[in-house]
Parts: C-alpha cells; sequence; structure tokens
C-alpha cells in the first residue's frame, strides 16, 4: 500500500466499527445501554473525522493524484467535511444513538410526545450542518447531496410532478376496479417459518450467509462491514405475511451490492462514504435502493416468480394458504391499496408515501415547520394524499427510522432508486440473452452476473450518473418505470389504458 491507501484502509476500519456498534444497538444492545453506546459512537466518528481532516491524509492523496478516482472522492470530501465543526459530528453521532432508542420506545408507545424533544435537536443539527456544507437555494440540498450527488430540490419537483401525474390517474381508475381477494396474507404466520422461508429465498436469489445473517430489527435495513460481512435484518408479523417476506427481498438486494463489490476496493475510500461518515459501497443511495427495489419487486413480485415458487410458499404455510393457486397469491401480494405503512406499500402508492416525507423535511429544514406540528401535518397530508385517516402516531409520524438516525435528505433515494431500477432492468433485458427465460426457470445468476459486472463491482468508482451512462446509455429517465407500472397494473386490473403517464413527443 502507498501511504494513501493505508491511511484510506483505516478510515474504512473505523467506519466498519461504527457499522458494528450500530448493528448491534439495532438489533440485540439491552435497552439500558443506549447512553453508553451513544457515546462510544460519538467517539468513533469524531475519530474518523479527525483522520479524514489530517493533513497528512490529504497530503497523501494528493500525492497519488486527483486523476485517481478514490483520490479525488477523497480530496472532495475533506473540501466539504473541513466546513463542519468536530464538535458538531460528535454531537450528531451521540444524538443518533440516543435518538433511535428513545424512538423505539416512542414507537412501541404511539407517543410523538416522547420523541419530540430529540427530534427537534435532530433537525436543529441538520440545519447546523446544511448551513456548514453550504448550499445555493434551499438548505435541504446540501443534505440531499450527501445521499445522491448533484440532486437538488430544483431537480427533484419536475420529477416528482412527472410522477404524481402518472400515479395518481393510474391509481384512481385502479380504485374504480374490482380488488383480488387478500384475506389469507392477514392468517396466522408463525415467525420462525417465516424466517426460514425468508431466508431461504434470499439464498435463492443469491445471498450467501457464509458471509451475512438474517436477524430481526424494530426497522428492516442492511449493514456491512466490508464484503465478506453483511448482514440483514427484517421485521415479522405473524398476521401479515407480505411484511417480512417481501422486506427480507427489499434488503437482500442492498446485500448483493454490498458482497458482489471487488475485493480489490476492500478498505479503500471507493467503498467508504467519505462525506457521509459511513461504510458502504454503493455509488449513491438511490443507485443501492434502485437493486432493493429490483430485486423485491420486478423479481419478487412477478408472476413468473410466483409460478416457481408458490409450491415452496405453500409448503411452509399449508393450512393458512389451503386453496391458494399462484395466481390468487401474486394478484394479493401486487393488489394497489392506499395504506398507512411505507415499507408495507404496494409499487404505485409507494412513491407517493416518499414525496409526503421529502415535502415535509425539506419544511422542517427550511424552518417553514416546526417539530411540534409535524404530526397534524403528517395527518393533513395522508388525508389529502391517500385518502386516510391516521389512527395513532406508530402509523404516522413514528413509522419509519430515518428521523431518528439524522438521516435527513435520504428519503428521495428510494423513488430514484425505483426509477434506476427499471433503467437497469431494461438494459439488462437488451443485453442477458433470455434473461426473462432464466428468470422463470429460477436460475438468478445470469441478471446476478449481469448487475455485479455493470454496477456492483465498481463500489463507488463511478457518480450514479456515470452509471447509468455507462450501462443503459441514457441519465435518470422516468419513462421505463411509468411503463412498467402502466403495463403491470394495466394487466392486473384489465384497465383500457396501458399508456397513461406517458409523456407527449412534440415535432
Amino acid at each position: 500500500m502507498n501511504e494513501f491507501q493505508r491511511r484510506s484502509a483505516e478510515l474504512n476500519d473505523l467506519l466498519c466499527i461504527l457499522n458494528v456498534l450500530n448493528w448491534d444497538a439495532r438489533t440485540q444492545m439491552p435497552a439500558g445501554s443506549s447512553a453508553a453506546r451513544a457515546q462510544q459512537m460519538a467517539t468513533l466518528s469524531a475519530l474518523a473525522q479527525e483522520r479524514l481532516l489530517d493533513p497528512a491524509y490529504e497530503a497523501a492523496a494528493r500525492e497519488v493524484g486527483p486523476e485517481d478516482r478514490a483520490a479525488r472522492q477523497a480530496l472532495d470530501a475533506v473540501s466539504a467535511l473541513r466546513r463542519v465543526p468536530p464538535e458538531l459530528t460528535r454531537e450528531l453521532a451521540a444524538l443518533k444513538g440516543e435518538a433511535q432508542d428513545v424512538w423505539a420506545r416512542a414507537r412501541a408507545a404511539s407517543d410523538f410526545d416522547m420523541f419530540a424533544p430529540l427530534l427537534t435537536r435532530m433537525v436543529e443539527l441538520n440545519r447546523q450542518l446544511a448551513g456548514a456544507l453550504g448550499y445555493e437555494d434551499y438548505p435541504y440540498d446540501a443534505l440531499l447531496n450527501m445521499y445522491e450527488p448533484g440532486l437538488t430540490v430544483s431537480t427533484l419537483r419536475p420529477l416528482f410532478d412527472r410522477l404524481r401525474e402518472h400515479h395518481v390517474p393510474l391509481l384512481r381508475a385502479i380504485q374504480a376496479r374490482p380488488q383480488p381477494r387478500t384475506d389469507f396474507l392477514h392468517a396466522h404466520y408463525p415467525a420462525a417459518q417465516q424466517r426460514r422461508l425468508s431466508l431461504a429465498l434470499a439464498q435463492e436469489f443469491g445471498y450467501d450467509t457464509r458471509r451475512g445473517r438474517l436477524n430481526e430489527s424494530a426497522h428492516p435495513f442492511e449493514i456491512s462491514f466490508t464484503r465478506s460481512d453483511v448482514r440483514i435484518t427484517t421485521r415479522f408479523q405473524e398476521h401479515f405475511l407480505p411484511g417480512a417476506l417481501f422486506g427480507t427481498l427489499h434488503e437482500t438486494g442492498h446485500a448483493l451490492y454490498e458482497q458482489g463489490v471487488s475485493p480489490d476496493l476492500v478498505r479503500t475510500a471507493l467503498t467508504s462514504d467519505l462525506l457521509g461518515l459511513y461504510a458502504v459501497a454503493g455509488a449513491s443511495y438511490g443507485t443501492h435502493e434502485s437493486q432493493s427495489r429490483l430485486w423485491e419487486n420486478r423479481i419478487g413480485r412477478s408472476r413468473a416468480f410466483w409460478d416457481l415458487h408458490h409450491p415452496q410458499l405453500q409448503a411452509a404455510f399449508p393450512e393458512q394458504l389451503a386453496g391458494v393457486d399462484a395466481a390468487t397469491f401474486h394478484r394479493a401480494v401486487n393488489t394497489v391499496q392506499a395504506s398507512l405503512i411505507r415499507v408495507e406499500a404496494d409499487e404505485l402508492t409507494y412513491d407517493l408515501h416518499i414525496m409526503l416525507r421529502v415535502e415535509l423535511e425539506r419544511a422542517l429544514i427550511g424552518g417553514e415547520l416546526e417539530v411540534r406540528d409535524l404530526p397534524e401535518a403528517w395527518n393533513a397530508r395522508i388525508k389529502a394524499d391517500l385518502g386516510l385517516d391516521v389512527p395513532d402516531d406508530a402509523r404516522g409520524v413514528l413509522q419509519d427510522i430515518h428521523w431518528s438516525a439524522g438521516m435527513f435528505g435520504s428519503f428521495p433515494t428510494y423513488t430514484i432508486g425505483n426509477v434506476m431500477a427499471s433503467q437497469f432492468y431494461a438494459a439488462a433485458t437488451r443485453q442477458v440473452p433470455d434473461l426473462e427465460g432464466t428468470l422463470a426457470r429460477g436460475d438468478y445468476a445470469p441478471l446476478r452476473g449481469w448487475l455485479t459486472e455493470h454496477i456492483y463491482q465498481h463500489g463507488r468508482t463511478y457518480t450514479p450518473h456515470e452509471l447509468l451512462e455507462r450501462t443503459t446509455g441514457h441519465g435518470l429517465d422516468p419513462q421505463p418505470y411509468l411503463d412498467y407500472l402502466s403495463g403491470k397494473f394495466t394487466e392486473l386490473y384489465g384497465l383500457d389504458h396501458p399508456t397513461v403517464g406517458r409523456k407527449e413527443q412534440t415535432a
């Protein structure tokens, strides 16, 4: 190793240790340990920032030269984080540890007031972070850029407008049609059997359990400590089968990305989010979400998948699914219906959940909305967008872990991921011979191999825009996503206009 590589490796080690502490805190740490753990994570975060901002690290990166992508990313992160006071980094890290524990208890008690003081402080610190990083138009832009480089409020709004113009009419058309049978999804499904089935399907996708494991947590997540240790979690609900099942497939998509990174990139700046001080190999959070959404939805919710795997499902739950054939199950898990919980939302209404959160957190960071008014604003938007009354905080404003983890600016990446997923899948279909046939036979290696070659192995070598251009020939383009949703739900619901939402072409 040269000096830059050596220092980058040590920095990545620190970030991976932080991930270990974070995983433990969210899966098995005793409740009374949260304060001590928060201080430990604050200390490590501050130490990581000190290592990053050490003049010797910058000098080593400059010696390698800005033409080297790892060195350039390191120099960009140094330039940005030099503007962030070390005490702000330390306080944010400490607050995250404490806030996640309080959020979990507040969610269990459905008591927003319990969480509100910590959330108020989290918003204040993120406003300070945005100010330190700098922005041109909106404070929120600085936070967006941490998760999706180049993304701003001004570029996000036209995308959201186009999606809304497509999604809402399609949703209204679907709501006028008869809904499929779904009662069997709410039978009693023992958690132990759900776990066995979910893990088996993840392994069929290619999740390597020699380098990973499945645990339970209040909110599903994936986290890695280099490609050799990539862990996923899910949440089991014994009276709702799809939650854990598709939650596991979603996190498996993330895990395949991390396990597929080139061994040559391990412990380098190209598997470290140096701006966010987080060990992650994906080009961006949106690129990462493209893989979770691709494997969960394009594959896991497809008719071909359930034609193949339905016998396995019935073998696990013979009484609960007696008389339920593959077609009936497939229709049930693709039901379009307004719902309260984002992670359980169907593919069409999911983006509406994201848009709601993005607008609320943009207003929080911009000072247009106070934390004390957040539940009322949340409930009003759910009513306006989805026509639902929110019965309690647990199924409303407290349902997501992101704000307790300080991840303001990350929510848009879920929709960016939906768009990217369709672009990547369309490119794979063009380039992999008989891809649909191999998937129908349960052979996921060709798709996984194509994704590894074009996306996974590169880690953070390329920007998300460069990766899209290299892989699909285009920048971010929502049309393949809109075509996919229109085609899928037109067929499922017998609608008349499969091209709803297609952008008109003009001379």
